[in-house]
């Protein structure tokens, strides 16, 4: 049993332990941990939590988990986590596979978000989420995710500390939903993640070329309702709203994307 499906099986309780105080931040909160493996996390988690749903797909594990946990808060779900429903929950946790790690946080990020997610991941997609603007790191799974939350680098796990080690180096990250998020509504939300999609296919192009390329090809030419009628060029409307058209989509933070999500609401 080892990586055939990612699995890297971590096992010393002193981090386990703090991935599991960095996930839980009271007794009475439900945590939905993906992957549990072997158990070694779930137990840590179940000490601290009302109760624990771990999703396991590996049919291998799960006869070992159910028997572990046959008497306990913790609810053993066979599938495969990015397919199966998942029930409502506080914190969503895991050392998870490194191959799906985006698929799950965007999962963990539709409403209705937990409070918090907590994940073990590769450390190069870590510092891409938790990139700001104008770093290299940064790009559109950090705009995407910093669009609807704050992320933490909490503390780096040797590829030593697993079995069998991956052929890199963890971090743990933490995930938190924002209080007061930055777009209005779903809807806003939805057309400024389509933009930072959209201009990230051409990280290097310039914001006015891009944008320009994106609204000729639904109309002829900005109507916003943000900006004066009569600004009738995307430059213009840039300008007026005050960004530097010549800016790349690296340069913006998540709450910049907003904004051209409402001066260009048809991008």
């Amino acid at each position: 049993m080892g990586a055939r499906l990612g699995q890297h099986f971590l096992t010393d309780p002193g981090i386990l332990g703090r991935i599991a105080e960095a996930a839980i931040a009271a007794n009475s909160e439900r945590v939905l941990e993906i992957g549990p493996g072997k158990g070694t996390l779930t137990g840590q988690l179940a000490r601290r939590a009302a109760h624990v749903t771990s999703i396991e797909k590996d049919p291998r594990l799960w006869p070992a988990l159910e028997t572990a946990f046959a008497e306990s808060n913790v609810t053993i779900v066979r599938g495969d986590a990015l397919r199966v429903p998942w029930p409502p929950a506080d914190v969503v946790c895991g050392n998870i596979p490194y191959q799906i790690t985006s698929p799950l946080i965007e999962r963990a990020l539709e409403p209705p978000r937990p409070r918090r997610i907590v994940f073990l991941m590769q450390r190069e997609v870590a510092d891409r989420l938790a990139a700001r603007a104008g770093e290299d790191d940064y790009g559109a799974l950090s705009a995407g995710v910093q669009l609807v939350a704050e992320v933490e680098r909490l503390f780096t796990v040797r590829a030593g500390a697993f079995r069998p080690p991956p052929k890199v180096e963890s971090t743990v990250v933490r995930i938190t939903p924002r209080s007061e998020p930055l777009a209005a509504d779903a809807e806003e939300e939805a057309r400024a993640r389509r933009l930072i999609r959209a201009l990230f296919q051409h990280r290097r192009q310039q914001i006015q070329r891009s944008l320009r390329a994106l609204v000729d090809s639904q109309q002829p030419t900005v109507n916003s309702p943000a900006v004066d009628r009569r600004l009738s060029t995307v430059d213009a409307v840039l300008r007026e709203a005050g960004f530097n058209p010549t800016a790349r989509p690296e340069e913006l933070s998540p709450a910049e994307f907003v904004t051209l999500a409402r001066l260009f609401p048809t991008a």
